[in-house]
């Protein structure tokens, strides 16, 4: 299996701490079939600092975290890349061989958890144009998205990409985000699944019991979320999609029930 997302690098983001907790994440990712683990690191993220995060530094980082990987018998291969926050010089971003993947082909975007911006509608559109494809990352954890599930089926419709985490699908993220990833999947919306791990604890590797959870939903498609999408997107080839189509009155439907879930936590 190929995980995309996760913050496995020590002391760049806020993720891994340190060298140790670094090894351990990647040791669990062995024990669970994980071959290929891309760190996306924090790119232009109010939580870390904007000038250290550049390609030189993250390159390096790799490097030496992949020494130790191989000098201690871990079979994981290690890719680099950035998880980019949204800020409206997406497209000024393309030539930055950090924010990017598969020579400049796709883009992976986070937005602010509590605020999707309108304008990213347009900077979206934008990007794509230039010949960039955004891949949304996380979408089941954003508020909004919670709350009206067709803006993920907007984001599919512009010619974006899903990825959602594995522990929105286990529960632990909140019965919001599981609740949201259920119905992104079994829609046939998600393109990548990927453990967003950042810690050795509360939030490590867990993508084998997602894809458990997930074969049990979709069956044999899951495994282009972990294995030939991600390497599509990491070799920068085209990932063709076949979009299922909410039916008109399930949005309605889908508010009752994320606001039945809520009150049952409240």
């Amino acid at each position: 299996m190929i995980d995309f997302h996760n913050h496995v690098l020590p002391a760049v983001d806020d993720g891994s701490k340190s060298l140790e907790i670094s090894l351990c994440m990647l040791k669990n990712a062995e024990e669970q079939g994980i071959t290929n683990v891309v760190n996306t690191v924090h790119f232009q993220h109010p939580k870390v600092e904007i000038n250290e995060i550049t390609h030189k530094r993250i390159s390096d980082s790799i490097n030496k975290l992949q020494d130790e990987l191989d000098n201690r018998k871990i079979n994981v291969t290690l890719h680099i890349g950035a998880e980019v926050f949204f800020l409206p010089n997406l497209v000024d971003l393309k030539a930055d061989p950090l924010a990017t993947f598969g020579d400049g082909k796709y883009m992976l975007i986070e937005f602010h958890i509590h605020h999707i911006p309108e304008i990213q509608k347009q900077v979206l559109f934008d990007l794509k144009m230039s010949g960039v494809t955004p891949i949304i990352a996380h979408p089941e954890r954003y508020r909004q998205v919670q709350e009206n599930i067709t803006i993920a089926y907007d984001w599919l419709n512009a010619g974006c990409l899903l990825q959602v985490d594995a522990g929105s699908v286990l529960g632990y993220l909140g019965s919001g985000a599981q609740l949201a990833s259920e119905a992104i999947i079994k829609n046939n919306w998600c393109q990548i699944l990927a453990s967003d791990a950042h810690d050795s604890d509360r939030r490590n590797f867990c993508l084998k019991d997602a894809y458990e959870i997930v074969t049990d939903w979709v069956g044999d498609n899951v495994r282009s979320m972990v294995f030939d999408n991600p390497l599509a997107v990491l070799e920068g080839k085209p990932i063709s999609i076949n979009i299922d189509i909410i039916p008109e009155e399930n949005p309605g439907l889908w508010k009752k029930l994320f606001h039945r879930s809520n009150n049952r936590i409240i």
